[in-house]
């Protein structure tokens, strides 16, 4: 049959391999329609780009029944149509993890997870396993390590807003991660790791990592001071999705989120002005519209190397004070203000690196709004408003200036 027929159709051979697996995976006489062992949880869906217009469709979850997503046998999953009809018009999301019961315990469990998914231009692929450790009934004590592999593909450019950030071959990624959170004498801290490494296809090797550490000193209970210790390196070969900049996160980080997975779900427009940051690397939050310029130009600010620190100081602030007043979402809803200052360069050990070290000044609120899971971590929203008032390294700006960055998540989440 003519390939070309073939091309709608192929976002489906990973999908129906996925389906196959969780289907060998969940006993079979576990589903039923009424009263059964296993249920699955439909329910409509729908988002917005500028290549798919409206996306319509359904999620879906599949349960033990009682478990609340904490046990066997779990599926989350979702199926799209985008109403403008484009290239590729099915999308499609699926994970499926299994505990196992070996090394499992309450708060401590260990899992395979398979994850297939097929949408806004960019399909990936991958097994993962995850090992969870916690501190008693404490779910924000815990250490956790993920190993897997995957293979990714950006096959349809119209979804990017700038393509100089992307490259259009396979990668085939070992990939770790490790995190740790606890308290300390000084108050909550974490530390995390990542290490990315490309093994196969036509793109060349490389190896990427970044170490993040981050520590709350609370004074008082209005004051607190937030520190966060960030370093990223990568390898001459690497990837420019896997790239750092000064500002934001690395590109590939965008497709874990809805509002930046392609284009058009925040007009490009608001994007394009400099004033909209996609929160991670060394988040210098005052140099986010240097950044965006540059690719404005079509440019790349990219580097392999860049390391940084970055402080919060929070005050007292009356509004959230009023708003941890009210029944039940009070609970919810976190409204921080704080001064905040960020400075961060390279430190010599790579090919492409920033020569000046860069610092920033400022003021800074943040809105958060979470229910969090049944391990506590955030389901919920961060968004923030900070003001730069000051750069070291304004270029042809005046150093002190009023300057508005709107952030996507938060800086520092502890």
């Amino acid at each position: 049959m003519d390939n070309k027929i073939l091309k709608p159709f192929n976002c489906f051979i990973p999908l129906f391999l996925a389906l196959i697996i969780a289907g060998i995976a969940i006993p079979k006489n576990s589903i039923a329609q009424n009263n059964s062992s296993y249920e699955l949880l439909p329910a409509p869906d729908a988002w917005y780009n500028s290549v798919d217009g409206v996306r319509v469709g359904v999620r879906l979850r599949g349960q033990v029944p009682g478990t609340f997503g904490d046990g066997p046998h779990r599926l989350n999953a979702g199926l799209w149509l985008g109403t403008n009809f484009p290239a590729n018009p099915v999308s499609y999301y699926l994970k499926y993890t299994e505990p196992i019961p070996a090394i499992s315990d309450f708060g401590s469990e260990g899992s395979i997870s398979a994850k297939t998914s097929y949408r806004t231009g960019f399909q990936s692929h991958g097994l993962t396993f995850n090992k969870r450790w916690q501190t008693g009934f404490n779910e924000l004590n815990y250490k956790e390590l993920s190993i897997g592999v995957k293979g990714d593909y950006r096959f349809n450019e119209d979804y990017l807003l700038y393509q100089q950030l992307w490259q259009t071959q396979w990668l085939y990624l070992t990939n770790a991660t490790f995190e740790l959170t606890n308290v300390n004498g000084l108050g909550r801290y974490a530390l995390s790791f990542s290490a990315d490494a490309n093994i196969a296809g036509k793109v060349d090797p490389f190896l990427r990592s970044e170490i993040v550490l981050r520590q709350k000193v609370e004074f008082t209970e209005q004051f607190s001071l937030s520190g966060r210790l960030y370093s990223g390196f990568a390898t001459d070969n690497t990837a420019p999705e896997y790239l750092f900049t000064h500002s934001f996160s690395s590109a590939r980080s965008w497709m874990q989120s809805g509002l930046t997975r392609a284009r058009g779900t925040i007009p490009p427009s608001w994007m394009q002005i400099g004033n909209i940051q996609v929160t991670g690397g060394p988040n210098l939050r005052g140099y986010l519209n240097n950044d965006i310029q540059s690719l404005n130009n079509g440019n790349q600010p990219l580097y392999t190397s860049l390391s940084a620190v970055n402080f919060e100081m929070n005050y007292p602030n009356p509004l959230d004070n009023g708003l941890k007043k009210i029944p039940v979402i009070g609970g919810l809803i976190d409204l921080r203000s704080y001064l905040f200052w960020d400075t961060g360069t390279s430190l010599g050990f790579t090919s492409i690196e920033e020569p000046n070290l860069l610092s920033d000044a400022g003021l800074g609120f943040l809105l958060s709004i979470d229910i969090p899971d049944y391990l506590g971590k955030s389901r919920g929203i961060t968004l923030r408003y900070d003001m730069p008032f000051w750069l070291s390294h304004p270029g042809v700006e005046n150093a002190f200036k009023f300057r508005q960055v709107f952030g996507i998540g938060a800086t520092i989440t502890l």
